[in-house]
C-alpha cells in the first residue's frame, strides 16, 4: 500500500500499485518525474487514464480522482471518452464567446507578413469592417451560417461585385482559420464552389473585366518626346516605367542596391513583385542613361527620391505627371498593355519572351519546366527595340489626337 512518505521517497523508475483504490498506480519516470495513472479494462482492452503529476495531485487527491473514474465505469462510461467529451464541451463554450471581429484581428496579426504592400494589408481589414462587421462582427464564429454570410455580401454583390467577392473570400479564410483553431466545426458557410455559387451569380456573369486604359502604341513616340522635355524625378520615373514595362510599385520602390549599371541589370526582389518571385530586368541604353543622370542623396537608397529627405516617390506621383500632361484618360499601368500590343503587332519577338519581360506567370506547366532561365539576352534585344521605338519620331503625316489645353 502506498503512503504519503513512500510516495515522496520512491525514486526507482517503475509503477507502484496503491492497494486502496483498484488500478491506481504511482508512476516514476526515468528522470525521476512522478505522476498518477489509473489502469482499467474496457471491452477487453487495457486502458490507462492519466490523473495528473504528483507536483499538483497528492495521494489523497489521486485516490479521489481514481474513485470518480471508477464510478463512471460502474455506470458504463469510459472515463477517457468522458474526459474528451467534457473538453469538447468547454471548447464549444469558449467558441460561443469568440466573436468574428476578434477572429479577424488574430487572423490578420498572424498573416500580416504575407501582404507585400500596405495597401493590401489595410484593404483586408477595412473591407471586413465596412461590409462584414455590421452583420457578423458581434456574432460568435461558431454560430455564423450561410444566411448570415449572405446578409453581409448579398446587398453589395450586384453593385460592387469585385469588392463583394473579395469580402466573401476573406470571410472564408477567417472561418477556415477558426475551424483549424477549434473555434467552429462543420462546412465553411462562405465557401464558393458548390455552395454560394448556387445562389449568387459569378463575377463574369455580372460585369466584364475593365482593363486599365492604355495609350495606342502609335502615340507613344510623340508622348515620350513630350515627356522627356519635362524635368523632375517623377517624369523620369514615369519614363523608366514605360521603358522597362514594369509596374508602378516596382519602380517607385527601386533601390540603388538592386541596380547594376555596368551589367545593365535591375533585379527586383520577390517581396516587391506581384508574383512573389525575383525578377531580373535587362536595361536599355536609354534606361541606364536615365539612371546615371538622376540626383543622389547621402543616406537615401531610393533610385527615384521623394521630396522629403530619405524618402521615395509616392504611389500617385506618376499619375499626377499624366494629369499635368493632359493625359489623364490613360493609366500608368496601361503602358504595360501598350508595350504588349506593340510587341505583338509590330515585332517578331516570341510571345514567351514578351510575357517574361512583363513578369507574367507561365500558364503551361510543361513550358515552365523547360524554360528555367530568364532569357536575358533575348529580353535585352526586346528592351532595346522598345526603347528605340519610344525614341523614334511619329510617322510622317500621322494625325495624333488633340489634348485639351493645360
Amino acid at each position: 500500500m502506498l503512503t504519503a512518505k513512500r510516495v515522496e521517497r520512491e525514486k526507482r523508475p517503475g509503477r507502484y500499485r496503491d492497494g486502496i483504490v483498484r488500478g491506481l498506480y504511482l508512476q516514476v519516470g526515468p528522470t525521476g518525474g512522478k505522476s498518477w495513472g489509473l489502469r482499467f479494462e474496457r471491452d477487453g482492452r487495457e486502458r490507462w487514464l492519466g490523473l495528473g503529476p504528483l507536483s499538483v495531485v497528492d495521494l489523497k487527491m489521486a485516490r479521489d480522482r481514481a474513485r470518480a473514474a471508477r464510478l463512471l465505469l460502474l455506470d458504463g462510461i469510459d472515463p477517457i471518452d468522458h474526459r474528451k467529451a467534457e473538453k469538447a464541451k468547454r471548447a464549444a463554450a469558449r467558441a460561443k464567446l469568440f466573436l468574428f471581429r476578434e477572429a479577424v484581428e488574430l487572423f490578420f496579426n498572424q498573416h500580416e507578413a504575407k501582404w507585400r504592400n500596405r495597401k493590401h494589408r489595410t484593404q483586408f481589414t477595412n473591407t471586413l469592417r465596412q461590409y462584414a462587421f455590421p452583420v457578423l462582427g458581434d456574432m460568435a464564429v461558431a454560430e455564423i451560417d450561410t444566411p448570415a454570410v449572405l446578409r453581409a455580401i448579398e446587398p453589395i454583390w450586384m453593385a460592387k461585385t469585385e469588392t463583394a467577392s473579395r469580402v466573401r473570400g476573406r470571410i472564408e479564410s477567417v472561418l477556415d482559420w477558426c475551424a483549424v483553431r477549434g473555434y467552429r466545426t462543420g462546412d465553411n458557410p462562405a465557401r464558393w464552389t458548390g455552395h454560394l455559387s448556387e445562389v449568387l451569380p459569378a463575377r463574369g456573369e455580372i460585369k466584364k473585366t475593365v482593363h486599365h486604359p492604355a495609350m495606342p502604341h502609335a502615340e507613344v513616340p510623340g508622348f515620350m518626346a513630350e515627356l522627356r522635355k519635362r524635368e523632375g524625378v517623377a517624369a523620369r520615373a514615369l519614363e523608366f516605367v514605360i521603358l522597362t514595362a514594369a509596374r508602378t510599385g516596382e519602380v517607385i520602390g527601386a533601390r540603388w542596391s538592386e541596380v547594376d549599371l555596368g551589367g545593365k541589370i535591375w533585379t527586383v526582389p520577390a517581396g516587391r513583385m506581384k508574383g512573389g518571385k525575383e525578377h531580373r530586368v535587362p536595361l536599355s541604353d536609354r534606361a541606364v542613361e536615365l539612371l546615371r543622370a538622376l540626383p543622389a542623396e547621402d543616406g537615401n537608397d531610393f533610385v527615384f527620391m521623394g521630396s522629403r529627405p530619405g524618402t521615395g516617390l509616392s504611389n500617385t506621383t506618376l499619375t499626377q505627371v499624366l494629369k499635368r500632361m493632359n493625359h489623364d484618360g490613360i493609366t500608368v499601368h496601361g503602358f504595360r498593355s501598350t508595350f504588349r500590343d506593340w510587341a505583338s503587332e509590330t515585332t517578331n519577338f516570341p510571345n514567351h519572351v514578351v510575357e517574361m519581360a512583363l513578369a507574367h506567370a507561365i500558364g503551361d506547366k510543361v513550358e515552365a519546366a523547360y524554360r528555367r532561365g530568364d532569357l536575358a539576352v533575348k529580353r535585352r534585344k526586346l528592351a532595346e527595340a522598345w526603347s528605340g521605338f519610344c525614341a523614334s519620331p511619329p510617322p510622317f503625316g500621322a494625325v495624333l489626337p488633340m489634348r485639351r489645353p493645360a
